[in-house]
């Protein structure tokens, strides 16, 4: 019921929806299109598909490059984990650019091919906290999509009136509130203090759509507060999702498994992988 804005970042209310005219905040999103161009996504695609690609869960298939992790058992190895790809080499480095990916250093990647005829999707979700670091980063390849966000929360979000000056009025004047005093005086219009409306979080769906040959990064709230999901309706036609994941504080430097991480980190960057 409501659409994230790169522009603004704000979540809008959709036209057709309860929340039309109204908008919050939503932080942790960074969203860049065109982050390859359709030659680079071609090589990168073709790539792939001399790879085998593997039966997923929801109709996807996937490409997993990264160590070996038994997540219930939180124990964690090489395995046979060999890096990265060859063709991620120029993708990492042109995250580089990017100042929310500073000091990211991707240590798995996931490919994951979607089909509208294989009915693929993913469900709502969280990634895991214990392994994976802040920043989720995901490249869109092939066609357009959309990231949907929900979140289980008790708690609530503040939205707040948009409206824009056409023809001397505010649009749209049905979707306002207007306070005690408001109604009291009879003011209307500009001069009319609005008031925030409060709603249940587990009430607000938030779309982000993503663009092909788009790159998205999810931080912050937008990675620890709310799931994210792609659903059956939103692929069109074939999709490929790149994931790339960093590692947490604890295999990261002064973490109590640093060194563990700077060994697999060692061989994500060779950049000489194959799936495993």
């Amino acid at each position: 019921n409501f659409t994230y804005c790169p522009a603004t970042g704000l979540a809008k209310g959709n036209e057709h929806s309860e929340f039309a005219g109204w908008a919050f905040p939503f932080p942790g999103v960074f969203l860049v299109e065109e982050f390859i161009s359709e030659d680079e996504e071609s090589t990168i695609v073709e790539l792939m598909d001399r790879d085998d690609w593997k039966p997923s869960q929801s109709g996807r298939k996937k490409q997993d490059y990264g160590p070996k992790v038994n997540f219930k058992k939180q124990r964690l190895k090489a395995g046979s984990f060999t890096g990265l790809p060859s063709f991620s080499k120029k993708i990492v480095a042109q995250m580089k650019a990017c100042s929310v990916l500073a000091g990211f250093f991707p240590v798995e990647q996931c490919n994951l091919d979607y089909r509208p005829e294989r009915g693929s999707a993913i469900d709502p979700h969280f990634d895991d906290w214990w392994l994976w670091g802040e920043r989720l980063v995901s490249l869109n390849l092939l066609s357009k999509t959309v990231l949907s966000m929900s979140c289980d929360s008790e708690d609530s979000i503040q939205l707040f009136p948009t409206f824009s000056k056409e023809n001397g009025e505010l649009s749209p004047p049905g979707a306002l509130t207007q306070t005690p005093a408001c109604k009291t005086s009879g003011e209307e219009g500009i001069n009319c203090i609005l008031s925030p409306r409060l709603v249940a979080s587990k009430e607000v769906t938030v779309a982000i759509p993503l663009p092909r040959r788009s790159l998205v990064v999810l931080s912050g709230a937008a990675r620890y507060g709310w799931k994210h999901a792609v659903y059956r309706q939103h692929i069109e036609r074939r999709r490929i999702g790149v994931t790339f994941r960093e590692l947490s504080a604890e295999f990261s430097a002064g973490g109590r498994h640093e060194e563990l991480g700077k060994e697999l980190l060692e061989i994500a960057l060779s950049f000489r992988g194959r799936p495993v």
